[in-house]
């Protein structure tokens, strides 16, 4: 098989060993005719003159045959002699010779844009390469004749020199290319000492942060009662103001009912962010207890009746006729849905807001659904971001803080449970938070709401972790195990998890496979902390799983606080 052939326009003896000088000085001859530049002449009369003194050496002989096609300059190299064997290995490079046969081959094949060779055993030899033109102008056969012939045949000493000088002249640009490669690895070393001392300091001021941020969490949670006190005197004495004797004057009513409302505003304010502060700091705790829906329902329904005073909206309240009974904290399950009625109402200029529950299994759907503005499907995800609100006239015209949904969507995680939403503007929003019936809190299985959960069979690797993260904003709760780490993710949803791959019991892949097929906690953040060495396909597999990868022999504070950052960061 060969490359396709065009107009030949040089053909050289290979008997002889001139007829090797021969072929290398027409080769460039015409590369030079056909207006290659200097270092690509001496690609192909390189190639050219390698082939020929093969056919010389290794068969006594042949001929060269130089083309001019419309795309390429082509050159064949035939010769009679026994072929080569092992050519696949040849062309592998992992053929070794001692008088060096197929060495060249490699190179000519380097050299040349394309290459073909058919050296069947006893049959000779046909080699085919060929350059592709430099310009898209279509050669002048007779031209590049008639030029060759005019320049006619060079002794052997004459190419031999300029051999000579091309191997001086591409030494010289050898050794430029070294001293600008030197010059390169300088500054890249010099850069690399940069980006190190950056990367300290970016650490050292990670770490001033989380300290700063932990210590924020810390100050937040301890104020709870320095923050809520006052604001309940001032809303007391509004209250004894406005109800008292004698009775206000009108511009006094109205100057004390306007404190009242701005107190009213700000303890939900200082209630939230201290809610999330506890949560954060890992200090809130759950109250369980029995609760009838009906009984749940009729508080909701007179908590929140003065909200529809002036309102063109309606709230209805459906639930089950059949008495159901769920334990969970009954004020964080309120707060929740308190939150979400209120809001429904807010952005509901008129119409209704539905309040509804369905039991379906052991768990129990609350759903609050209003006719509303809605929400458009871009700014669906940012809804639970803290402080972040939707631009809109009616959010202008009612102010908020941007905490509820966040606040609430966690609340509904530390109860076991998970928040979910649908919304299409102009029609209406509906949440869904899903609970279960029973949020027991067994003294078996660890309580991991809001925390870190650490499974590891290896005692000291779960104490490294939880030393790591000791004295940060982060919550550890350690299992020795994948079935336990199941049995705790199955009663309540870790903030992350950080996770062993080899278990005696249940290994950790198989825990992460079990995680992601459960629509409850597929969104957990997961972190795989191991000493095994993994091989690509084994990360790709866990990385295709979301899982993010840590290797436990290089494991730091920093390292672990950063990955968990991240890990939790995607995951919102």
């Amino acid at each position: 098989m060969s490359l396709p052939i065009a107009d030949e326009v040089a053909r050289v003896d290979l008997r002889h060993g001139e007829g090797v000088v021969t072929a290398r000085q027409r080769a460039r001859d015409v590369a030079e005719i056909l207006g290659f530049d200097r270092l690509e002449q001496t690609r192909i009369a390189t190639a050219v003159s390698e082939l020929a003194r093969n056919a010389h050496r290794y068969a006594g002989g042949g001929e060269v045959r130089i083309h001019c096609a419309t795309d390429a300059m082509r050159v064949e190299v035939i010769d009679s002699g026994p072929g080569i064997p092992n050519l696949d290995e040849v062309l592998r490079g992992e053929y070794t010779s001692s008088t060096g046969l197929g060495r060249g081959l490699v190179g000519v094949r380097q050299l040349m844009d394309e290459f073909l060779i058919d050296a069947p055993a006893g049959r000779g030899t046909r080699v085919s390469v060929a350059k592709r033109l430099p310009t898209s102008a279509l050669p002048d056969v007779r031209g590049v004749r008639a030029e060759l012939a005019r320049r006619g045949a060079v002794s052997p000493f004459d190419e031999v020199t300029r051999q000579n000088e091309e191997l001086l002249q591409a030494l010289g640009e050898v050794r430029a290319r070294q001293k600008a490669m030197l010059a390169l690895n300088r500054e890249l070393e010099e850069t690399n000492t940069g980006v190190v001392a950056l990367y300290a300091e970016l650490d050292e001021r990670a770490e001033r942060l989380r300290d700063a941020d932990e210590r924020k969490s810390r100050f937040l949670a301890d104020m709870s009662h320095e923050l809520r006190t006052p604001l309940n005197s001032i809303i007391a004495l509004a209250e004894l103001l406005l109800s008292g004797e004698p009775a206000l004057a009108d511009e006094q009513a109205t100057q004390v009912g306007f404190i009242r409302r701005v107190a009213h505003d700000q303890l939900s304010l200082v209630g939230d962010l201290l809610d999330i502060a506890k949560i954060e700091a890992g200090r809130l705790e759950l109250e369980l207890e029995d609760l009838a829906l009906s009984e749940l329902f009729v508080i909701m329904r007179g908590q929140l009746r003065p909200l529809l005073k002036g309102s063109d909206v309606q709230l209805r309240f459906d639930f089950p006729a059949t008495p159901v009974t769920l334990r969970t904290d009954e004020g964080k399950l309120i707060q929740v849905l308190r939150n979400l009625i209120s809001n429904a109402v807010k952005f509901t200029p008129h119409g209704e807001v539905l309040v509804s529950a369905e039991i379906a299994a052991d768990r129990v759907r609350f759903i609050v659904a209003d006719t509303g503005i809605g929400i458009a499907a871009e700014d669906l995800p940012r809804i639970f971001e803290e402080f972040v609100q939707i631009p809109g006239e009616l959010q202008q015209a009612r102010q908020g803080t941007g905490l509820g949904l966040p606040l609430a969507k966690t609340l509904v995680g530390l109860l076991g449970g998970e928040m979910t939403v649908r919304s299409t503007v102009g029609v209406g929003t509906a949440f869904t938070v899903e609970l279960p019936l029973r949020r027991d809190l067994d003294t078996s299985v660890p309580d991991i709401a809001g925390a870190v959960l650490v499974a590891d069979d290896d005692e000291t690797a779960r104490y490294v972790v939880e030393a790591h993260l000791r004295d940060t904003a982060w919550r550890t709760v350690t299992v020795g195990g994948g079935e336990a780490a199941l049995a705790a993710l199955a009663q309540a949803l870790p903030a992350a998890m950080i996770l062993d791959l080899s278990m005696p019991d249940l290994d950790g892949l198989e825990v992460l496979r079990r995680m992601r097929a459960d629509a409850r906690m597929a969104a957990v953040p997961v972190i795989i902390h191991t000493s095994r060495l993994l091989g690509r396909d084994e990360a790709e597999r866990l990385e295709g799983l979301g899982a993010h990868l840590l290797d436990k022999s290089s494991t730091s504070r920093s390292q672990l606080l950063e990955v968990l950052s991240i890990a939790t960061r995607a995951a919102r």
